[in-house]
């Protein structure tokens, strides 16, 4: 699957690598191919760097981990992606993408795409960097109104370690899930709990 990673930080590059060792091919979307963050994974084999508008065109998924009040202006650059996939990894939680309550929601409503998922939003770049607690991968939450985005976003969380996918919701759920991140980011870092803490959904057997 090729897949267009826009914003390289942590998330960003956490995802890339991850994606990379499962098979399949990263184009990195950036506003200046020969200076960006995160220019070291392009020492890494099928990782490749292009500007926004290349790498949407070439994708098959793309997916956002940059900030909120860059949401309208990475839109811009995508082109046409109403019947492609898009994941969206980012938080509102300090600064929203005015007039919009989350990134999801302005996505969807700036972009027209059909297929646009919240994902990977919940946890640190650590726990995406390696998922596995003591032997088994951690819980990962999807929020949609759309089952294929649902079934991509499932999928490229299991390839890169976690173990139980679950469906949050739709997008009358966005915010909720940026508020469960919250939760994760209140007790890894105000609460000084540290960022190796991850939430796992246990089910009880009858």
């Amino acid at each position: 699957m090729k897949i267009a990673i826009i914003g390289t930080g942590n998330i960003g590059g956490a995802l890339a690598n991850g994606f990379v060792k499962a098979g399949h091919e990263i184009l990195l979307g950036v506003r200046n191919v020969n200076d960006f963050k995160g220019k070291n994974l392009l020492g890494i084999k099928n990782i490749s760097a292009y500007t926004i508008s290349e790498a949407s065109a070439s994708a098959d998924v793309i997916l956002i981990a940059a900030v909120p009040q860059a949401v309208a202006d990475i839109v811009k650059q995508l082109g046409n992606v109403q019947n492609k996939v898009i994941i969206d990894t980012m938080n509102s939680v300090r600064v929203k993408p005015e007039p919009f309550s989350n990134t999801t929601e302005a996505i969807q409503k700036l972009s027209g795409c059909k297929h646009v998922v919240k994902c990977f939003n919940c946890t640190g770049a650590e726990n995406i960097a390696n998922p596995i607690y003591n032997g088994k991968g951690i819980d990962m939450f999807v929020a949609s109104d759309s089952a294929h985005a649902r079934e991509i976003a499932t999928q490229l969380s299991k390839d890169i370690g976690f173990n139980n996918i679950y469906n949050f919701g739709g997008s009358d759920k966005f915010n909720l899930l940026e508020q469960f991140a919250l939760c994760w980011i209140n007790l890894a870092m105000m609460q000084g709990y540290g960022r190796g803490i991850a939430f796992n959904l246990e089910s009880r057997s009858f």
